[in-house]
């Protein structure tokens, strides 16, 4: 059988049919990661002497209000939309803004972030089964191993190179991951609810987060640390929470929650893989932020397992695929095509005319 040499989405069913996703979506799935590769920066530029909750709590105020007296609450029960915001934003953004406080750079931050793919691939594969297809266990693999390799660097294993991370602190690293664990788990929660309309998603759901961030805020660091970051809270965190409440929330997020919605978790996720290149990139030019041999290694190894996950580096094959007779190139067997979703097929068809 043979396919179009495109960059594309796929995974093998039950009834093993290889279904292709439009470029549309990959090219959706591309400008979110770098919108929120470059996040880190702006996170870090703006963040300056606010308290890193109070900050994060900042930001998601702006995401939900006015938004949520504009845009109509998703038709599913709160409790599933305030689990999503619960892991995906109060979670995420709770520890990782605590993580780059402690002294993790915006770069390395992107990097050991991505280990939410891994996480939302074996969450997904226990609590949704859906079973993960040879390509993108193998590009986990990678990825979990570019982990390692950061790891290593910043805990010094492979020796101090003057790398970004040679001096982050054990806390900030283990923060970070915990960050990458919360929002693998709001992506399977948010592939479960499967709620038609990713801006509705992304909006009601970080209703739920302000209060309890600002409360966390308010026992860890004090109100008076509180009062002298508002008053501190200059142009720049201005335009900060700007561009993460509007670009990377409300645009990235709500694009993020309808690929959710409409394809397995496992052929969403991987893409996020590419926003520790933008984000490394652009701290590198910026910040000064230069990343060592371990952290490039890592990277590079990050990119090849997502372009191996997402079935744009193709895996050796023993067999081909089975088919119909007369099933031509680029169409799915009569019988197979009918246990597929409506949206995927004509998805399918129009990618193969």
């Amino acid at each position: 059988m043979v396919f179009r040499m495109n960059v594309c989405w796929c995974f093998i069913g039950s009834c093993h049919t290889l279904v292709r996703v439009n470029r549309r979506d990959t090219a959706l799935a591309i400008l979110v990661a770098a919108l929120w590769g470059f996040n880190f920066v702006v996170i870090d530029w703006g963040m300056g002497s606010v308290p890193p909750l109070l900050f994060a709590a900042i930001r998601f105020t702006a995401v939900a209000v006015p938004a949520c007296l504009l845009v109509p609450r998703p038709p599913v029960p709160f409790r599933a939309v305030a689990a999503v915001g619960a892991f995906m934003s109060l979670g995420q953004f709770g520890f990782l803004y605590l993580s780059m406080h402690l002294g993790m750079p915006p770069g390395l931050a992107s990097l050991v972030l991505q280990a939410q793919v891994v996480f939302t691939i074996v969450i997904a594969a226990f609590a949704l089964r859906e079973r993960p297809s040879a390509a993108q266990v193998a590009g986990v693999g990678l990825g979990v191993l570019g982990l390692a390799v950061v790891g290593c660097g910043v805990l010094g294993i492979l020796g101090n190179h003057g790398g970004a991370g040679a001096h982050v602190p054990l806390a900030a690293l283990i923060l970070c991951l915990l960050a990458g664990l919360s929002w693998g788990t709001g992506n399977v929660v948010s592939r479960a609810v499967k709620a038609p309309g990713g801006l509705a998603l992304t909006v009601w759901s970080a209703t739920v987060v302000p209060v309890p961030l600002a409360l966390l805020s308010l026992l860890a660091d004090g109100p008076a640390a509180m009062a002298r970051g508002l008053a501190h809270l200059g142009w720049d965190g201005v335009l900060s929470t700007a561009h993460t409440a509007g670009l990377c929330s409300l645009v990235g997020y709500a694009v993020f929650n309808r690929l959710l919605s409409r394809y397995p978790s496992g052929q969403v996720a991987p893409w996020v893989l590419l926003a520790p290149v933008v984000a490394m990139a652009a701290s590198w030019a910026l910040l000064g932020e230069q990343p060592g041999p371990a952290e490039l290694a890592g990277a590079v190894l990050l990119v090849t397992g997502v372009l191996t996950a997402s079935g744009a580096l193709r895996l050796p094959r023993s067999g081909r695929l089975p088919r119909s007779r007369g099933a031509g190139a680029g169409q799915v067997p009569e019988a197979a095509a009918g246990q597929l979703p409506e949206e995927t097929r004509q998805g399918h068809e129009s990618y193969a005319e």
